[in-house]
């Protein structure tokens, strides 16, 4: 399976194998190509080359109704439920024939047998938006059971699922399948999973195949080996020896909860000093986006203080101005732009109340904007039709560009960066990566969170590792072994 977008190869000649009736497991760090080939396989996107073969057959799945006629089913990480409507509703309509008039009363009769036979119930009259976060996961597996898929994709099934929850939903699919009832394909970046419920594991690195086995014949350092590589550590951008100075941003007891209401970030401590970048490594999900969204105030904390030159930090507006704090979060278009909204909109939006950009405090001149915005485009290479375009029409790359050069347009004194250069291309990587090391050298405390183990040898002075919400290593980057902080990553 190959497949491109533009001049980015997500999945490049990939080959994977599941065996009827058993429990496999796809690893890979972010941007491996994981979700990319699960879509492929679904028909959700066309591949460039390669093929799909079920039962040993061939198939042509041109969209998600094809795989659904062949009994492939997906659940998604996001839920894909009506809350306004009770679950058997949601689950009658699933189907894809409904009559124009439902029976309800032999409908909640075939319910109730097909509940009867299912590992696990939700009550059926109760609305979605009362269901916890654990039941809608439970309902979005028995909807692809409902819908009798048998070979059945599930994309981070328990990351809104409580430890004991987790237990539960994969133990009793590991018995559907060892019943020869069901075939499961999971992504996750779980090793305690895997290692607790699967049978084979294939691993992809870079959108290529890096490797698969029995579970039974690997160790967690194995597959930690496989997602990671070995690698040599690049030296690209421009590294001053400068001086450290004084701590800058300093985290104490951080506690804070993911989207499930669960612990996300646990007693985290941290500090990271003027003039140096301190990297936090780690597979996705295990509170790297919950930290970051807690310093840019789009998440509150459950306990703890953060301070910033040593006054306590409540990541308000006022506050991010007057500490001259600057963010570059993960997905920025979704996250720090609005996407209708004009390039020069958009680069004014830390200064848009400040002269020469208003006059009163509130009267806009976009003219200033406007001219503002062409240097900033000029300087930092953003390829844009002008300062007018709506931001969302930009490329991937030119959108960081944009942002970075908002946050970067004045002195910068902490810097917070998440995952730069996720699927840009390499120019832009090499840009991005340059500004960031600059900041640095200007003096800047950064604190770069990315699951590329790459960038954060290239740009770091020292490299934390995160694992289930808590700091469980930390290494000057001189002294970084590659194999030791996979394994840490794995939970070791």
């Amino acid at each position: 399976m190959t497949k491109r977008f533009g001049g980015l190869t997500a999945l490049d000649d990939v080959t994977m194998r599941v065996s009827a009736g058993s429990f496999h497991a796809l690893l890979g760090e972010n941007g491996a190509g994981k979700s990319t080939l699960v879509k492929c396989i679904m028909g959700y996107y066309h591949a460039d080359q390669g093929q799909v073969a079920v039962g040993e057959q061939e198939r042509e799945i041109a969209n998600p109704r094809d795989a659904h006629a062949l009994g492939v089913g997906m659940v998604y990480q996001h839920f894909t439920l009506v809350p306004g409507m009770t679950v058997a509703e949601n689950l009658v309509l699933s189907r894809s024939h409904v009559p124009a008039v439902v029976k309800w009363a032999d409908e909640r009769r075939a319910l109730d047998a097909f509940m009867a036979g299912m590992p696990f119930r939700v009550p059926l009259d109760v609305p979605v938006s009362a269901l916890a976060a654990g039941e809608k996961q439970k309902l979005e597996i028995l909807k692809q059971l409902y819908l009798k898929n048998r070979f059945l994709i599930l994309d981070e099934p328990t990351s809104v699922l409580t430890p004991g929850e987790a237990d539960e939903v994969l133990g009793l699919l590991r018995r559907m399948t060892r019943e020869g009832k069901l075939t499961v394909l999971t992504i996750t970046h779980k090793f305690r999973e895997v290692m607790a419920y699967a049978d084979e594991v294939t691993v992809l690195r870079r959108g290529k195949f890096a490797g698969t086995g029995r579970v039974a014949d690997l160790s967690r350092s194995d597959m930690a080996e496989m997602m990671i590589g070995a690698r040599e550590i690049p030296h690209g951008a421009s590294r001053l020896d400068n001086a450290i100075g004084e701590p800058r941003l300093q985290i104490t007891g951080l506690k804070a909860l993911n989207d499930g209401g669960l612990p996300a970030l646990e007693d985290l401590d941290l500090t990271v000093w003027a003039g140096e970048v301190v990297g936090i490594a780690g597979v996705s999900g295990n509170g790297q986006r919950e930290l970051v969204e807690v310093l840019a105030g789009q998440r509150p904390s459950a306990a703890g203080e953060v301070r910033i030159g040593g006054e306590l930090y409540g990541a308000t507006r006022a506050e991010i101005k007057r500490h001259r704090l600057c963010l570059l979060p993960e997905e920025p278009l979704r996250n720090a732009c609005v996407a209708r909204m004009s390039v020069a909109e958009n680069m004014s939006f830390r200064s848009f109340d400040d002269p020469p950009f208003a006059r009163g405090g509130w009267w806009l001149n976009g003219s200033a904007m406007r001219g503002a915005a062409r240097d900033l485009i000029s300087l930092y290479k953003v390829k844009t039709p002008g300062p007018d375009a709506p931001i969302g029409t930009l490329s991937g790359g030119n959108v960081q560009r944009a942002v970075l050069a908002r946050e970067l347009a004045h002195d910068v004194r902490v810097l917070i960066v998440a995952n730069p250069c996720f699927g840009l291309d390499f120019a832009a990587v090499s840009e991005i990566r340059s500004q960031i090391m600059q900041a640095r050298n200007r003096g800047a405390a950064v604190l770069l969170v990315s699951e590329d183990l790459d960038e954060l040898f290239e740009l770091a002075d020292r490299i934390l590792v995160m694992f289930d919400g808590h700091l469980v290593y930390e290494t000057p980057t001189p002294d970084a072994d590659l194999s030791v902080i996979g394994q840490h990553m794995a939970g070791h």
